[in-house]
């Protein structure tokens, strides 16, 4: 099959064998493979993988335990826990230390013809979510776990940092349970994209909210001097909630958070059924956050793409034809 490989240095198209489904896994042909902020940080260094890249999928099962999943449009969750330790007895699976993570922690990714996942890690995509919509499921479900992780009031006024990706997504969840949701970015375009959402904007060097103003500060710049901002804009015994990843480190002083009794709060993947209702239901809509469709043999067009201004979601087109 054809797969894009990262050996720790360079991605290159390359042929692997079709992996052979393990006892309780599923045979998946990919369709469409999205390009992630963490595909292009693995580039840089982050986690040290070396594998085939990618997490963000929607395919067909082809072989499978169950006869009845066979042929099913599924997505797939990317933590694969180990299911015997302390945390996955306790439930939380995305927090085992021995979990492999879909093409990022010792295991192949997606942005190849075939993976093999869990069946557990599935989800079978309702018949009316189109495929280029599902792809958008393990990004539009991280988005979703600020909601498992706060209770977000509706007089809460909430501040997302970042107007890309999945800054576009988690505005469009929180703005489901909040009318006062800002978003601060650098794309007028991007920004723009917002607005039919009744989401209020600012462009970055605009930006003038009183210090202390904000209940909910979402990060997900991608850069560290996004958190510098958030820390200024969160109010005392607020929630400042930080979803970029980065590569390399960096000094930070919690001496503010502690000051001002902050409630920090990582977050990062999320619920697979509630994305997959929003987008059935047509709560969140993705097909505006989407700026092109590349072959899989056109990858380095498409990584490319996925860097240059005003560009939202790449997809690799892995098999079979469009729209199909």
């Amino acid at each position: 099959m054809k797969a894009l490989y990262f050996d720790g240095k360079q991605l290159t198209l390359t042929d692997l064998p079709v992996p052979t489904p393990e006892i309780g896994e599923a045979l998946v042909r990919i369709r469409y493979a999205g390009i992630c902020n963490t595909d292009l940080e693995i580039l840089k260094g982050y986690m040290g993988f070396t594998g085939v890249l990618g997490h963000e999928f929607v395919g067909v099962v082809e072989e499978a335990p169950y006869t009845d999943l066979i042929g099913k449009t599924v997505v797939g969750e990317i933590n694969i826990p180990c299911g015997r330790c302390d945390f996955c007895q306790k439930g939380l699976k995305n927090h085992c230390p021995n979990r492999k993570v879909l093409g990022i922690l010792n295991k192949d990714g997606v942005m190849a013809e075939y993976t093999t996942m869990p069946i557990q890690n599935l989800h079978v995509v309702p018949p009316n979510v189109p495929e280029l919509e599902a792809v958008f499921t393990e990004p539009l479900a991280a988005a979703c776990e600020i909601l498992e992780q706060i209770d977000i009031m509706p007089d809460y006024r909430i501040l997302v940092l970042g107007d890309g990706k999945l800054g576009q997504l988690i505005a469009q969840v929180l703005r489901l349970h909040s009318e006062n949701v800002w978003v601060v970015g650098k794309s007028p375009y991007k920004l723009k994209l917002l607005e039919q959402f009744k989401i209020h904007t600012v462009l970055k060097d605009q930006v003038d909210f009183p210090p202390q103003y904000f209940h909910v500060v979402v990060e997900v710049t991608g850069n560290w001097s996004g958190l510098e901002m958030a820390l200024r804009y969160v109010r005392p015994r607020g929630f400042l909630v930080l979803k970029s990843t980065y590569a390399g480190e960096h000094p930070f002083n919690p001496a503010q958070l502690v000051i001002n009794e902050i409630v920090l709060v990582g977050s990062r993947c999320g619920p697979f059924p509630r994305a997959l209702s929003l987008l059935e239901r047509g709560e969140v809509l993705v097909e505006p956050l989407l700026s092109g469709i590349f072959p899989l043999d056109q990858y380095e067009k498409a990584f490319k793409r996925s860097q240059e201004k005003d560009v939202l979601k790449i997809l690799l087109q892995v098999s079979g034809e469009p729209g199909e």
